[in-house]
């Protein structure tokens, strides 16, 4: 993963001048987009759009498609080579790269780099963008991404699909609200260190839980704005699990109402999973899980702000 991971704090270089946040280093302000790989993007489409989301742009030379919802972005990469590198054999949908709004990308990456993340080589076409990254969870990658204001990082390498809006509205007021992620077997201190290391994130005590999944450590990423607080929960394996891989399995989303959004969703087609042990309440909710491996989970969260 890095070596930050084995090399004492004082082993370390100091905090660069220019991020003078010890509490947020790198001018984190939430996530630009969650990319799946896949080869059946007309699958995994399909179940997007049934969560809300709708299809807005389509790359210029990549097999790439842009799905919405408020300010919720989504990508779906089936480009060849992506679904070869973030998700081997390509039989199931994964969560292949999270991307990171931070004040400045460059900046950002440099920082994490100098404290032993792992670089992604990154090659852009004509007419594309570099964005820097760094290897996550499992083959995903973690981007830095600072042009999410006036101007995007989608106005260069998205082209508009004509007639489509391009800021749908949210359903029932649904919001990122984090990101579970699988590891192995005692590795939650290595991930906590990596997250604290490199993005200044801090560890939500155990009593202090969110939806119906309560499993594992949460840890809450800093942000600019309160409204753009992230959560990653990192979940080990249940003992005698033969499956210890690392990766990145569900996203989390918020909504005021956790019954007003089930409804919705439901709707438009979602299942949620409803049995003794895991069922729909005020706390959360969770979706059956679509293509084997799409998952969805609901939190009852009220954005700050909204």
């Amino acid at each position: 993963m890095s070596d930050f991971l084995t090399t004492g704090q004082a082993s370390r270089e100091p905090w660069q001048a220019s991020f003078n946040d010890a509490a947020n280093p790198i001018g984190l302000d939430g996530v630009e987009f969650v990319e799946y790989s896949t080869a059946h993007p007309q699958a995994l489409g399909q179940v997007l759009e049934m969560m809300g989301f709708q299809p807005i742009a389509r790359h210029r030379s990549r097999e790439v498609l842009l799905y919405r919802q408020d300010d919720m972005n989504v990508v779906v990469n089936a480009h060849l080579s992506a679904t070869r590198a973030g998700n081997p054999g390509g039989a199931v949908p994964c969560i292949s790269a999270v991307a990171l709004r931070v004040r400045d990308a460059r900046a950002a990456y440099d920082y994490v780099i100098e404290r032993g993340a792992w670089a992604v080589p990154t090659r852009a076409e004509v007419m594309e963008l570099h964005i820097p990254a760094i290897h996550g969870a499992g083959g995903s990658r973690i981007y830095f991404v600072d042009r999410y204001k006036e101007f995007s990082i989608y106005d260069v390498d998205f082209v508009p699909i004509p007639t489509v809006n391009q800021h749908p509205p949210s359903t029932c007021g649904i919001h990122f609200f984090g990101i579970v992620q699988y590891i192995g077997p005692y590795r939650s201190y290595d991930w906590m260190e990596f997250y604290k290391a490199l993005f200044g994130s801090t560890t939500i005590p155990d009593e202090e839980r969110f939806g119906i999944m309560p499993k594992g450590k949460l840890l809450r990423l800093p942000a600019l704005t309160p409204s753009q607080r992230f959560i990653i929960q990192l979940i080990e394996p249940e003992p005698n699990v033969f499956d210890a891989s690392e990766r990145l399995q569900r996203i989390g989303l918020g909504v005021p109402d956790v019954h007003k959004a089930v409804a919705a969703l439901s709707n438009l087609g979602i299942e949620f999973v409803e049995n003794d042990s895991i069922h729909t309440e005020t706390r959360g909710a969770i979706t059956k899980t679509y293509l084997g491996s799409v998952v969805f989970e609901l939190v009852h969260s009220q954005r700050p702000g909204a």
